[in-house]
């Protein structure tokens, strides 16, 4: 995880420090949407950035664990979870997840827009992520399906997979899993300029079998 010339956690710091507020500080809408309903127990967030997600979680009664690269994202989203009063029910964990996972299982894994501008091994990553689901857990995955119409330069070798895709690179057992959730879908965001503007997304969830 590197821009090339620093580290990934050097970047995103760098990132997150460019500004006291990164992102909204609300939940991702197709977290609401996907796991509002379902009964809570133990959760995992990979790159949980300033901890929306994961208080959201908690405030739902989830016991969180929430990992991100970034120590400026995690100090912050501490702080914001003191802030609500759900510190006690998660726990902030810095990882490289091109170097290590979180370990345990979990009840709900939940990996929203896991993107880098670096070397990033999404899916192995998502592997790990499949495996570390419990038995009858579900597994969300939620990533962007395109560059923002904003975006002037695009990578033309970045490839944002489709949700058939990571399904296919989670190499799953058959049989062990259920499909809940496959779709790609516009939203509207808000571009630099202030303009509303279109964003593709797409939504993968899965469930694991109890048996």
């Amino acid at each position: 995880m590197t821009d090339g010339t620093a580290s990934g956690a050097e970047f995103w710091d760098g990132h997150y420090a460019d500004s006291d507020r990164i992102w909204s500080g609300k939940p991702n809408t197709a977290l609401v949407r996907e796991i509002s309903g379902l009964p809570p127990g133990r959760a995992l967030d990979l790159g949980c950035g300033e901890g929306a997600d994961a208080i959201w979680l908690a405030q739902q009664g989830w016991r969180v664990t929430a990992t991100d690269i970034s120590r400026v994202a995690l100090d912050r989203a501490a702080a914001h979870a003191s802030d609500e009063g759900v510190a006690d029910r998660i726990a902030w964990q810095r990882a490289d997840l091109a170097e290590a996972f979180p370990e345990g299982s979990f009840d709900l894994v939940s990996a929203h827009f896991l993107h880098s501008p670096g070397d990033l091994p999404r899916e192995r990553i998502l592997r790990n992520a499949a495996a570390a689901v419990a038995p009858g857990g579900v597994l969300l995955v939620v990533g962007h399906a395109s560059f923002p119409p904003w975006t002037h330069d695009p990578h033309p070798e970045v490839h944002f997979p489709t949700p058939q895709e990571v399904l296919d690179g989670l190499d799953l057992a058959q049989g062990n899993w259920e499909v809940l959730r496959s779709e790609e879908y516009e939203r509207t965001r808000t571009a630099p300029d202030g303009s509303a503007a279109m964003r593709r997304d797409n939504t993968l969830m899965i469930r694991r079998s109890a048996g």
